[in-house]
């Protein structure tokens, strides 16, 4: 599944996830929830703020971009192909 920006479709998704749903795909891209966003569909998901509360909190957010693996399958897919040690001075 492809979320291509924050939209309904997302939010819903988003909301289902949290609330305990399961789904049926391998991989999800798109927009993530990040601290400032999250408390808006939490506060979404308890009533305290309307679809159109949401949408307007959120409108001057950028959240980041995330892909998350969600079976072995999508695991299968990927290929190691190194690592390196970074140290902080």
């Amino acid at each position: 599944m492809k979320f291509e920006g924050m939209t309904d479709e997302w939010l819903d998704f988003i909301a289902k996830c949290r609330s305990g749903e399961s789904h049926r795909y391998d991989i999800v891209e798109g927009p993530m929830a990040n601290d400032t966003i999250w408390n808006y569909v939490n506060d979404f998901l308890m009533g305290n703020i309307t679809r159109k509360q949401f949408w307007v909190l959120a409108e001057f957010r950028h959240p980041t971009h995330q892909i998350s693996f969600h079976t072995l399958a999508a695991l299968d897919c990927l290929t190691f192909e190194g690592s390196e040690i970074v140290y902080d001075s």
